[in-house]
C-alpha cells in the first residue's frame, strides 16, 4: 500500500514527512512525498520556487506530476536539495509545481490521487504558519502553505492536516498556536530521527533541525534565520498535531483568496494585498544586493574570532543555540560554504555540536 505525503511548504516539511512515515506507519507502506522545490537562497541563487522546466531528468507519473530522482538536475544556475534528498530517503519525491496557481497544485493533487489510490493522505507543516491569518508580525513566509492548503481543500479525498513542533519555524509563537491545535498524533523521540540523520548533517532546514533536536531532547533558545529569530526549545517541539482541514482554511486569509488562482503571479499579488509583502519579492531583492558583494574565502582563524564574538553577544540575548544557516549568515558567509564551516565549526569545537544544532558555549 502506499502513503502520500504533501510536504507543506517543501523543503524541510518533505525532510519531517520522511520521519513521519516510519513513525506513523512503519517500513511496511511504501511513501510518495509530493514537495515543492523551493530551497531559498542558501541553496538556489534563483528566487521563488523551481518548477518542471527548472529540472532535466524528471521522470513521469501522471499528466501534471514527475518524479525527482536522484539522477535529476537542476537546470543552471538553479540549485535544488531534491535530487540528493532522493538519492538519501527511501520514499518517491513528487515535484509540487506551484507555477499555475491553485488549480494546478489541485490537479497535480488529484492525478496524484487517483494514480495512487493512497492508503492515507497527510499534509505536514512544521511549525504551523499554515494556521496563518495573514497578519501576524512575525509571518516571513506563508505563500508555499496557503497554496497547498488551499489546493488541499479542493481534493475529493480525505485529507488529514498535520502540524509539528508547533512555533518552530519562528513565524508564530506556540502560546498562539496551541488552541488551534486538535488531537496530539505522536510525539519524535530520539529514535525516530534516526530515519533521516544523515540527511540532517546537510540540509539547510532550521525548523526540522530544531524538530529532530527537541526530539533528542535538546532544550533552550535557539536563534535562526538572518533576522536572529529567538525559537524556544521546549517539551511542545517533538509534537504532531491534527488539524480541522476546514477550519484552517477559514481561518487563512491567503488561502481563501487564492482558492482559483491559475498563476504563481496571481498568487503573489494577493500575498501581497493580504499579508502586506511577497517572500518571493524578499528574495529577489536578498539575490539582487548578494550579487553585488565580492566573493568570500572562508579563512579559518578570521571565522573563528568571528565565531566567539558572536556566541558571546549571543549569550547575552539568552541565546543557548544556533543553526549552521543562521551562522552561514552572521559570519556573512555564502549558502555554498555552509558545508565548509560545519565541518571547520565541528573539528575545531567538537563539543559544540549538538547534532544537528550548534551549542552556544
Amino acid at each position: 500500500m502506499t502513503r502520500l505525503f504533501v510536504a507543506a511548504g517543501g523543503g524541510g516539511d518533505a525532510v519531517a514527512a520522511a520521519m513521519l512515515r516510519g513513525a506513523l506507519y512503519g517500513a511496511d507502506d511504501q511513501a510518495v512525498i509530493l514537495t515543492y522545490a523551493w530551497d531559498r537562497l542558501l541553496v538556489d541563487p534563483l528566487p521563488g520556487p523551481r518548477g518542471v522546466g527548472d529540472f532535466t531528468g524528471l521522470e513521469p507519473v501522471t499528466r501534471s506530476v514527475r518524479s525527482v530522482p536522484a539522477g535529476a538536475r537542476p537546470v543552471s544556475p538553479a540549485g535544488s536539495t531534491l535530487p540528493r534528498l532522493a538519492a538519501e530517503l527511501p520514499h518517491t519525491l513528487a515535484l509540487l509545481d506551484p507555477h499555475h496557481g491553485v488549480e494546478g497544485v489541485t490537479r497535480q493533487l488529484e492525478e496524484l490521487v487517483d494514480h495512487l489510490s493512497p492508503r492515507s493522505v497527510d499534509v505536514l507543516d512544521v511549525g504551523g504558519d499554515i494556521l496563518a491569518k495573514g497578519d501576524e508580525p512575525g509571518l516571513r513566509s506563508p505563500l508555499a502553505d496557503a497554496l497547498t492548503l488551499a489546493a488541499c481543500c479542493q481534493v475529493n479525498a480525505p485529507v488529514r492536516l498535520l502540524v509539528a513542533g508547533p512555533g518552530l519555524d519562528g513565524e508564530i509563537p506556540s502560546d498562539e498556536l496551541r488552541p488551534l491545535l486538535g488531537p496530539l498524533v505522536h510525539t519524535f523521540t530520539a529514535g525516530d530521527t534516526d530515519a533521516i540523520a544523515d540527511t540532517l548533517t546537510w540540509h539547510p532546514s532550521e525548523a526540522t533541525a530544531m524538530l529532530a533536536a527537541t526530539a533528542r531532547g535538546i532544550r533552550g533558545t535557539c536563534e535562526i534565520r538572518d533576522a536572529g529569530l529567538a525559537v524556544p526549545l521546549t517539551d511542545e517541539g517533538p509534537t504532531v498535531h491534527e488539524v480541522d482541514l476546514d477550519a484552517a482554511l477559514n481561518r487563512n486569509a491567503l488561502a481563501r483568496a487564492l482558492l482559483t488562482t491559475a498563476t504563481l503571479d496571481e498568487a503573489e499579488a494577493h500575498s501581497r494585498e493580504i499579508c502586506g509583502f511577497s517572500e518571493i519579492d524578499y528574495e529577489r531583492a536578498k539575490a539582487a544586493r548578494r550579487e553585488k558583494l565580492p566573493p568570500v574565502t572562508l579563512d579559518a582563524d578570521r571565522v573563528l574570532a568571528r565565531l566567539d564574538a558572536f556566541a558571546h553577544e549571543a549569550r547575552s540575548r539568552g541565546v543557548t543555540h544556533t543553526t549552521f544557516r543562521r551562522l552561514t549568515e552572521a559570519l556573512d558567509l555564502s549558502g555554498a560554504q555552509r558545508g565548509e564551516l560545519r565541518s571547520l565549526l565541528i573539528s575545531a569545537h567538537p563539543e559544540r555540536y549538538a547534532g544537528p544544532l550548534w551549542r552556544i558555549a
